[in-house]
């Protein structure tokens, strides 16, 4: 099955002209995007009549720095994760392996890329290696001592890049503290999902100093704008909202976890903003639910595979379980 909501979530608009609008609001499951989003980036007083200051980006990527846990040096901002990802197949040495199944994009960054399994991580030592932590769509999450073996039994030429997009909601596996100059590691991490507001485009290189002073010259001048900047420095100081919403996200997604159990399926994954299902009628339970305003996120390379984010609301997830258990 090939469809353009298969391609990635937040296919609602073929979704709705597909299946057409019912008597309820469409519920949008497709993405890992937070339901919850940052509430103070409607109140933010924005200059839109200026240039963006270096002052202003530098103070963006020393929040995010803090927030990571890792020096401000090693830091870059970038204008969503995706532009990163491709850029950097010019900045580091192929060739490279990427973790598959996970994001598409992973297996473009370079010219001369093969999928491996991650089961077979540990022959992967003499090429570059792409892997997402957690991992998308599964959700499963590699260990720091598995991470930490692979860098040090890389080739001198090979290089771990690290897509820690998911790894705001739970930062006790994350790499970001383990950034160097002398370690051959890169860490990608994104705004948009855990604070909720995707649109922004916001993502963050984490790298040696060298390699982040190339990403620079490869973005130029201004590259992210005024509003990204001061929503997104706001938001990485908000202390109070980011440890109150990590803890929010776990509960919601044990309720998630107990709506696809009670309806007969097993849930699959640890990142706490979605879920993946294994089920032989995939397609036909995708079709049932969107035809109740209800988009899943099915996969065209594994029709067995149904992922689910989370509702964002308990009549939002009473809608699920009971089209789930009904039809």
């Amino acid at each position: 099955m090939s469809s353009p909501w298969t391609w990635h979530g937040g296919g609602l608009s073929a979704a709705r002209a597909h299946f057409g609008d019912g008597p309820h609001p469409w519920l949008d499951l497709s993405t890992g995007i937070n339901p919850h989003a940052w509430p103070g980036a409607s109140d933010m007083a924005i200059e839109w009549r200026r240039l963006p200051e270096e002052a202003d980006l530098r103070a963006l990527e020393e929040a995010a720095a803090a927030h990571f846990g890792t020096d401000p040096d090693h830091v870059c901002a970038l204008p969503g994760t995706e532009i990163g990802l491709r850029l950097t197949g010019g900045i580091l040495p192929g060739p490279a392996r990427y973790i598959a199944p996970s994001y598409r994009t992973h297996g473009e960054i370079f010219d001369e890329a093969t999928p491996v399994a991650r089961d077979k991580l540990a022959i992967a030592g003499d090429a570059t290696v792409i892997l997402a932590n957690p991992n998308n769509p599964d959700g499963r999450i590699t260990e720091r001592s598995t991470l930490i073996a692979m860098l040090e039994r890389q080739d001198r030429a090979a290089w771990l890049i690290l897509d820690e997009a998911f790894a705001d909601a739970d930062p006790a596996h994350s790499m970001a503290p383990y950034i160097a100059d002398d370690r051959r590691m890169i860490v990608f991490r994104s705004f948009g999902k855990f604070f909720g507001l995707a649109g922004l485009r916001l993502g963050f290189l984490l790298g040696p100093r060298p390699v982040i002073a190339k990403m620079r010259r490869k973005l130029g001048a201004w590259p992210v704008s005024a509003a990204t900047i001061a929503i997104g420095t706001a938001a990485y100081r908000d202390r109070g909202w980011i440890d109150g919403m990590r803890a929010r996200l776990f509960v919601e997604a044990q309720a998630l976890d107990a709506a696809l159990a009670n309806s007969g399926h097993d849930p699959i994954g640890d990142c706490p903003l979605f879920r993946l299902i294994e089920t032989e009628d995939a397609q036909a339970l995708f079709e049932r639910l969107a035809r109740q305003a209800i988009l899943a996120r099915p996969f065209d390379y594994e029709p067995r595979w149904l992922r689910f984010g989370l509702p964002g609301s308990e009549a939002g997830l009473a809608r699920l379980a009971s089209a789930l258990r009904h039809g």
